[in-house]
């Protein structure tokens, strides 16, 4: 079941895209050759996914903040999407872009070739342990996943590589998993680590990072209502170069944080140190909060290329999140500039 969350912005329902439109313009796109603008994004990143939009399917963000209440409940049907723009406007991206160029070392360093290298990878059975600093370790298979009520989530992606995107997840918060295992109050972080299964990820068998794939947040972080664990996109289950069977999804951050194919989480009471972090430590820090005034060492972060537009357009503090998230960061003593990139 897909429940929707009634938030006071929901788009009216004669504009929303039929399902039979958007399925024949899925079908006509698997015959498109991907647009040579979806491979202009550069760099290095292993944990956010992109292509090229298509114009015309679009959606709505659906959860904005913790006070919002759970309206109708509506089957998913495959493809089905709520609205046609996210609350600022934004067309969403296409499926067949989402799931065809990927960043995923796991798979491969090349975005075009996770989706191949990954389409035998075995998903189920999957178990996801959950223990460390909680009263009530549990390890839980997909079928409890799936027992928690599925929200349609419409978000913004913002790459640290300086493109964006907007994608109608499908999941459910990530604070109604770790309320079961009721943290102790020693915990302060969230440990995240991805399955490094080296018969079906060949880059993992690559010397060149510190595998398997680890994140983490703080909890206050994680108890936010945005902070979501995935399980599926455009109203289908994830595929696995999009991170299946479950996956992080944390907007407000640069996408590398939204770590994939999760298998293990840890409530600890030290700042968990990251792939990335241990990769290349003058360039990722542990928050990776969306700062347009903070430049990646390489290159800057004022402004981002939405995937299917032209031109580039101004990137927003905590990528547009800021109401639901500023207050996290309000001490006087924590220096966002600083943990948006180096760590803190």
């Amino acid at each position: 079941m897909l429940i929707k969350k009634r938030t006071g912005i929901e788009i009216p329902s004669s504009e929303i895209t039929p399902q039979s439109v958007y399925l024949s313009r899925r079908q006509f796109m698997r015959g498109a050759a991907l647009s040579t603008a979806a491979i202009a994004a550069g760099g290095v990143l292993a944990a956010c996914s992109s292509p090229e939009a298509e114009p015309g399917v679009s959606s709505t963000n659906l959860a904005t903040g913790s006070s919002t209440e759970v309206g109708a409940v509506q089957t998913a049907m495959p493809g089905a999407v709520s609205a046609t723009t996210d609350e600022l406007g934004d067309p969403l991206n296409s499926f067949e872009d989402i799931t065809n160029y990927n960043n995923y070392y796991e798979f491969s360093t090349s975005k075009e070739a996770v989706a191949p290298l990954a389409k035998d990878f075995p998903t189920a059975p999957w178990q996801v342990e959950v223990g460390g600093l909680v009263n009530k370790p549990k390890t839980f298979g997909l079928e409890d996943l799936m027992a928690f009520e599925q929200e349609e989530r419409i978000y913004r992606l913002r790459c640290v590589e300086a493109w964006s995107m907007v994608i109608p997840w499908v999941g459910f918060p990530l604070s109604k998993l770790l309320n079961e295992v009721e943290p102790t109050s020693a915990a302060k972080f969230v440990r995240f680590e991805t399955i490094e299964d080296r018969e079906h990820m060949p880059g993992v068998k690559s010397p060149l990072f510190p595998w398997p794939y680890v994140e983490g947040l703080r909890l206050d972080e994680a108890m936010n209502d945005l902070a979501i664990l995935s399980t599926g996109l455009y109203g289908e289950p994830l595929l696995p170069q999009n991170g299946a069977p479950i996956r992080l999804v944390v907007p407000w951050k640069y996408g590398f944080k939204s770590i994939k194919s999760i298998v293990k989480i840890d409530l600890v009471d030290t700042m968990p140190e990251s792939l990335w972090m241990k990769s290349a430590p003058n360039e990722y820090g542990f928050y990776a909060l969306v700062n347009p005034n903070v430049d990646h060492p390489r290159w800057s972060q004022a402004t981002e290329r939405r995937i299917g537009e032209f031109g580039r357009r101004e990137t927003l503090m905590f990528n547009g999140y800021a109401d639901q998230v500023a207050y996290l960061y309000d001490d006087p003593n924590y220096d966002t500039t600083q943990a948006t990139r180096g760590g803190k």
